[in-house]
């Protein structure tokens, strides 16, 4: 489709030049000004609704090579999230093994270093678009497309700048975070755009949230993947939480509350709707995959969210998914799942480590099916792949959608939605914020939270410190919820590194993959992303992080 580009927004459209490969403009595209673009009917509603339609369903790092990682926002999450300890990787040859081995492809030269780079970047391009046509005081027709655009630009300069700093802003607020490119940005300033301090740009992306809570007051959007002012408080707490501004952290968290109440735990494991739909009472902002998407169409679907991340997919005569046919499921980390317990809801999500030791089929089908009521596929996934050999620690969070009809079918069954934010995190963010301010108030929150999945919950059974003890038991406590109720949604680097920990894959028992059962006592360094080589050879003041070094072999066990 023709895209309309105003010359006005030359200057971040260059970056774009900068940064590489994404497909940006088309030979037959339309080039015009910015009054054209401002007053050709619809354009701007258009511009606006691109934000966030722009997140998932197209092949926006490559049309042609079609990777079954090209699939838009929710393939970060699985980047980062293999990255530590929880999200277990089987397989060293998934997708996702560059960041789960610290490959060499983290280096700026290659292509697996550019991808984060050029896609968050275009994303901000687009915001930088409506805002431009916007104009600095927008008029009441344009004031709830400038607010989106806020927001969402608030949203990926928050986790460009947690992927790329080498320091938290807790640690370090001189620590430098990524180049900060604007509606004004010109094209001068970008062969010359050093990378923003944690203190300017933390408090530039406070500033564009501030906008956005302006000029979406009143707003009522139309559906969940559009934002709307809780989302505005949302990205507030997450911010303040970062900034360790725990009064604003819990007011924020407080107020995105409104209106939503937490999963309740039948939908929470539910074998048809669990975590495919934002058609719920928890999910305050999500991504969709939609039945004419090129990444469901194109590639048998396999460019996919639910192809790495959903079972149960049918394996004859038709194979579908990565996750459930191609030998590269996801599984929890085997000592994070033995610190859930029994009685907890969450740890139905996961399949126990007992069917490894299943003496017969029928055994370990018996097992499979307290997690699917198709439990022959998660034998097929779990041993009869070649890739993997293991049914302990499967993840069964995230199902396809469509029922029976789905798993036979991915061209129903991975057309899902995926979670951007949820209350059950905000209710997290109050709870340890509250704490950091009166640890009494913030365990009787945390407690109130913890009791909803598991009624036997008692206060100070879940702090280990992995190897940072700095951080109080209380916090412990927070990030082990965090770990488990928010497992899979991308947020594990960023936590590590806010919380300064270390990781720990090698202990006795581990699922990790031998040759990678790496423990630090801090956060690793594969977990500063590098800055592709073509933005440091044209940005002449922006200096890149150290290329990470792989760990030479196991590390000794760790003993909990």
């Amino acid at each position: 489709m023709n895209k309309i580009f105003s010359s006005i927004l030359v200057g971040a459209a260059s970056m774009m030049l900068f940064t590489g490969c994404l497909e940006e403009f088309e030979p037959e595209a339309s080039f015009v000004t910015g009054d054209q673009a401002a007053n050709a009917p619809g354009s701007y509603d258009t511009f606006v609704g691109g934000l966030t339609s722009s997140l998932s369903g197209s092949f926006l790092y490559s049309s042609s090579n079609e990777y079954p990682w090209d699939f838009g926002y929710s393939t970060f999450y699985l980047m980062r999230d293999v990255q530590g300890q929880d999200l277990v990787l089987e397989y060293d040859g998934s997708w996702y093994s560059t960041w789960y081995q610290c490959g060499r492809a983290l280096a700026p030269i290659y292509r697996d270093c550019q991808i984060p780079w050029t896609l968050y970047y275009s994303w901000i391009k687009n915001c930088n678009n409506v805002i431009s046509l916007a104009g600095p005081q927008p008029a009441d027709d344009k004031k709830v497309g400038a607010g989106i655009a806020h927001v969402m630009r608030a949203l990926f300069y928050s986790e460009l700048a947690q992927m790329f700093a080498q320091k938290t802003y807790g640690a370090d607020l001189d620590a430098i975070t990524v180049p900060i490119v604007t509606e004004s940005t010109s094209i001068a300033d970008l062969a010359n755009n050093p990378r923003a301090t944690n203190k300017d740009m933390w408090a530039f992306i406070v500033g564009d949230l501030d906008k956005a809570e302006t000029y979406l007051q009143g707003y009522t959007r139309p559906d969940k993947y559009t934002p709307d002012l809780s989302v505005v408080y949302g990205m507030k707490a997450r911010a303040y939480l970062v900034m360790q501004d725990w009064g604003n952290a819990e007011k924020y968290a407080k107020l995105a509350q409104a209106g939503y109440s937490a999963l309740d735990n039948d939908y929470y494991t539910s074998r048809d709707n669990g975590f495919n739909s934002a058609n719920n009472s928890s999910w305050m902002f999500a991504t969709r995959f939609k039945s004419d998407d090129k990444n469901i169409l194109n590639n048998d679907g396999d460019s996919s969210w639910a192809s790495q991340m959903c079972l149960e997919m049918s394996y004859e005569p038709l194979t579908a998914g990565y996750a459930s046919n191609y030998g590269d499921p996801k599984y929890i980390d085997r000592h994070l799942y033995e610190t859930i317990p029994a009685t907890d809801i969450r740890k139905k999500c996961f399949v126990d480590f007992a069917v490894d030791d299943a003496q017969t089929e029928a055994d370990a089908i018996a097992i499979f099916s307290n997690y699917s009521d198709f439990p022959e596929r998660l034998l097929y996934t779990a041993y009869e792949q070649g890739n993997v050999n293991s049914g302990g620690g499967l993840a069964c969070k995230f199902r396809v959608a469509g029922g029976a009809a789905g798993r036979n079918n991915q061209y129903i069954g991975f057309v899902v939605d995926v979670p951007m934010m949820r209350v059950e995190e905000m209710m997290l963010i109050e709870a340890e914020a509250a704490g950091m301010q009166d640890e009494g108030r913030g365990q009787a929150l945390l407690t109130t939270f913890a009791q909803l999945r598991d009624p036997n919950y008692v206060y100070g059974t879940h702090n280990e410190a992995y190897n940072n003890t700095s951080t109080s038991k209380f916090q412990n406590e927070v990030w082990w919820q965090r770990r488990v109720e928010l497992w899979g949604e991308g947020f594990a680097t960023f936590d590590i590194k806010r919380l300064q920990k270390g990781i720990i894959r090698s202990y006795a028992g581990t699922n990790h993959i031998d040759g990678f059962q790496w423990n630090t006592t801090t956060p690793p360094d594969w977990m500063n992303w590098c800055i592709v080589q073509t933005e440091t050879n044209y940005n002449s003041a922006c200096v890149n992080n150290p290329t990470p070094i792989a760990p030479d072999g196991n590390s000794p066990e760790y003993a909990w």
